[in-house]
């Protein structure tokens, strides 16, 4: 069926719901073909003379009465309209009963079969499929459930108050928006647990698997466990219902969802075993269990008002999340990883064609804000709030917003003020970062003389679709200084950036200082500060914040690296010694060491460039990073081996933030002597591997080096029964082609019997794979553009979200070379005039083309 014409919602267009629901029962008799839901909903008129609108799509509508009067009414695709004249003038019970078929629902929206187990995802919009409702956030009432069915388990939001075979009653008093609720009917197993808050509620923690899988949960309920003290400890916040459910789910478009007291999950993100799992993996499903749970506050008690708020939610809660993980782990390297997620994925969104604010004025689908500028730019605007108030400040303002903000859809308007309510700042001119799209950039001018230092800041924000003029933003930027032995002569001072161009003095130095700039990346922008390879060295060597010391060695190695690309050089001497200094410092984490050993990324690189005003060439930024890594391992050579040898780890598994640094750096060192010994350390690694980090490390070292076909041929006989590993399988081959045989790679690959292309997992796991391969999926002729474009197509009428998801590929496009463009464009284009293209995917091809 041929999606409706696009229409777009815009934010000024927002009117309230003109109905109160006091109360929501619903009833589901399953059936794999015809599920009935039948729902009985209490409405209570806010607004004289207000038709009754109910979304509701591919319903088939069996009967539908107000207080008992049957309806003659006709729903047409959207949903259905009663007239006022047709309503009561006061409350009103709606009943309905409608026939879906969850079996035959491949898009994954709304109530579908996984594996012969019935699941829900409702948000954004998910719930309209499921029966007649006012499918929006703003409307919030407490849901009453009764599930029937032959499964074994039967599950839905909030307090379980009866069951019997065949059946079960659920209760969640808490008002509640139609996007989180969730049903899971199936045969499941537990893996169990208690937790005690601090008021002394006693909870039930449930972990929902398929049978076999219970022995790869305990990693998961520990981190719930951990994520609720955590909670209590630093937010005050602690959890409202007697049960807490998570059900992992095998066929899921998201990685989780924040269902009151149901989460769902991606399999990918609660399974987990030293044999299966690497320490990404365990690091990840630790921090998006977290963020699930977190949101039972930044969420689901305190929701948003409208679509446009998305970001109130989620940057709120990736922030919370990024500061447990960094509780957990380590604050610098996690600061790092998140800086490196969002230039990767955030800035180069900003710097294209689907650049938006994170907060959008409109949208023609909702689903396709579930962005980075969303999640991750939000977050830092969280961050920087925070700088700008400081810890207490920020205490007393989230203090603030939860007693005030307690069981209603709010707005970023309703954020702001309770920061200002709390501290006193004015945050009009900070509100900009949620209106305006891109990336900004600040650049610095230093100037010495009398003692007196100036550092000259301005800043600028490029034009982006839509919003061709911008008005000065409000950056923290947070600066150290540094004398000429390295000590801290200004501790980190937070200047307010607030006009296009403004001076900040220092007094009274004794010597002309070297400044540390953007400390612990104190907001989201590219810094434009020229620094000779000397000075960039000496941060490195002696800054006390690890972030800007970690940046310091990242632009000096992108510095080498533009050079080799644009003219051909050799990696300067003191980047090697500078990279070999950091390789032998014990003092420092293992796991920061592995992240200053990792050189720039081709995407990055190809980024940098084009910033520069400069036409990347995809190729021959392949053949520059293959050349340094190899000029750097020969330098380091001396040294390889034997740290090599001495980070290999004996004795049980350990999944703690320690025991990963030293695996990452461990196979850090392997990458490198990869380069140099055609294989023979990565052999030896893949014999003597214990867990699934060294294998998938062991693995891709070989394929690179043009071996493996027997290790791949192993891993695939052991594993091809665990769809989540054989994900890794599928995917390490095509992350570690070369860039002339990737899109063959990926061609054979997606042949194969087990390429389930309908499953998310394993369509990201492939085509997703062959879209990160900079240099393969850019090749000259276009292949890779034509293959990614032919599955889209294919995928496009069976699940229309991963589909748009993946088409970001080509957002990119205006960096490249008009060959390159050109054939970009010829790709979407097609994407484009495709018959019964969804509104997901028109519309972001759509904002690619212009």
């Amino acid at each position: 069926m041929q999606d409706a014409a696009p229409q777009t919602i815009h934010l000024a267009d927002y009117r309230p719901y003109p109905f109160r629901l006091d109360e929501v029962d619903l009833t589901f008799r399953l059936a794999p073909g015809a599920t009935r839901v039948l729902s009985r909903i209490r409405f209570v008129p806010l607004e004289a003379g207000a038709d009754l609108w109910l979304d509701g799509e591919g319903l088939r509508l069996i009967s539908a009465r107000i207080d008992g009067t049957a309806l003659a009414i006709s729903p047409d695709s959207t949903g259905l309209r009663i007239p006022a004249t047709a309503l009561p003038s006061g409350p009103f019970l709606w009943e309905a009963e409608v026939e879906i078929a969850p079996q035959a629902n491949t898009a994954l929206e709304g109530l579908y079969m996984s594996g012969g187990m019935y699941c829900t995802q409702c948000e954004a919009e998910g719930f309209r499929k499921i029966t007649f409702y006012p499918d929006r956030p703003d409307v919030m009432a407490p849901f009453r459930v009764r599930v029937e069915g032959d499964m074994p388990v039967l599950l839905s939001n909030g307090n379980l108050l009866a069951e019997g075979p065949g059946w079960a009653d659920w209760f969640d008093p808490w008002p509640k928006p139609a996007y989180l609720f969730a049903l899971v009917a199936g045969d499941l197993r537990a893996h169990s647990g208690r937790f005690t808050t601090r008021s002394g509620r006693d909870v039930a923690l449930n972990i929902w698997v398929r049978p076999g899988d219970e022995g790869r949960c305990d990693w998961a309920l520990q981190s719930l466990i951990r994520s609720m003290e955590w909670d209590e400890q630093v937010y005050g916040r602690e959890y409202d219902l007697d049960i807490f459910n998570i059900v992992a789910v095998d066929d899921f478009n998201m990685g989780a969802m924040e269902n009151k007291g149901l989460n769902i999950f991606n399999s990918k993100l609660v399974l987990a075993s030293p044999e299966t799992a690497t320490d990404t993996d365990y690091e990840r499903i630790e921090a998006v269990i977290a963020h699930e749970y977190f949101h039972n506050w930044t969420g689901n008690r305190i929701t948003c008002r409208d679509w446009f708020q998305l970001c109130l939610k989620e940057g709120l809660t990736v922030y919370r999340d990024q500061q447990f993980t960094g509780d957990m782990r380590s604050h610098a390297v996690k600061r790092i990883e998140d800086v490196l997620v969002l230039r990767a994925r955030q800035f180069r969104e900003d710097a294209g064609p689907l650049a938006h604010p994170v907060r959008p004025e409109s949208f023609v689908e909702i689903n396709n804000f579930y962005t980075a500028t969303v999640y991750e730019k939000g977050a830092e605007l969280i961050g920087m709030l925070r700088r700008l108030v400081g810890n207490e400040g920020y205490a007393r303002a989230l203090d603030l917003y939860f007693s005030r903000h307690d069981g209603q859809a709010c707005t970023i308007e309703d954020w702001l003020k309770v920061f200002e309510d709390a501290t006193g700042r004015d945050l009009t001119q900070f509100k900009r970062w949620y209106e305006q799209a891109g990336t900004p950039r600040v650049s610095v001018r230093e100037d010495w003389r009398d003692g007196r230092f100036t550092l000259t800041l301005s800043q600028h924000l490029p034009a982006t679709p839509g919003q061709p003029e911008k008005r000065p933003l409000h950056i923290p930027v947070a600066v150290g200084l540094l004398g000429p032995n390295g000590d801290e002569v200004v501790p980190t001072t937070i200047l307010e950036l607030t006009e296009v161009e403004q001076q900040f003095v220092f007094d009274g130095l004794a010597a002309r200082p070297i400044p540390s700039i953007l400390r612990d990346f104190s907001a989201p922008v590219i810094l434009d500060h020229p620094q000779d390879d000397a000075a960039r060295a000496f941060v490195l060597a002696h800054d006390t914040d690890p972030f800007t010391r970690w940046e310091a060695g990242r632009a000096l190695s992108k510095q080498v690296l533009a050079r080799m690309i644009t003219e051909g050089t050799s990696p300067a001497a003191d980047w090697l010694d500078g990279m070999a200094r950091v390789l032998r410092d014990d003092t420092l984490d293992p796991a920061f060491r592995a992240l200053a050993l990792r050189l720039p990324g081709e995407d990055d690189m190809a980024q940098t460039l084009h910033d520069a005003g400069l036409v990347p060439d995809p190729d021959r930024i392949h053949r520059a990073r293959t050349r340094m890594a190899e000029t750097l391992a020969r330098h380091l050579s001396a040294d390889l081996p034997s740290l090599w040898a001495s980070l290999r780890q004996s004795g049980p598994f350990s999944p703690t933030a320690e025991a990963a640094g030293a695996r990452a750096l461990r196979n850090t060192v392997l990458a490198l002597l990869n380069r140099i010994d055609d294989g023979r350390h990565a052999a030896a690694a893949w014999a003597e591997a214990s867990t699934m980090t060294d294998r998938i490390a062991a693995l891709g070292c070989l394929i690179e080096s043009g071996r493996g076909t027997a290790e791949l041929a192993e891993f695939a006989s052991q594993w091809a029964h665990d769809r989540l590993v054989m994900d890794k399988w599928f995917a390490v081959q095509i992350s570690h082609a070369k860039p002339d045989l990737a899109v063959e790679t990926t061609a054979r690959l997606a042949s194969r019997p087990d390429f389930d292309w309908k499953n998310p997992n394993r369509f990201r796991a492939v085509i997703g794979a062959l879209a990160a391969n900079h240099a393969g999926f850019h090749q000259g002729d276009g292949s890779g553009y034509r293959l990614v474009a032919d599955w889209l197509i294919r995928l496009d009428p069976v699940n229309p979200q991963t589909a748009a998801r993946m088409s970001t590929a080509f957002e990119t496009l205006a960096r490249y070379d008009a060959d390159r463009q050109d054939l970009i464009r010829e790709e979407l284009a097609r994407l484009q005039v495709t018959p019964g293209l969804s509104r997901d995917l028109s519309e972001m091809t759509a904002r690619m083309l212009g």
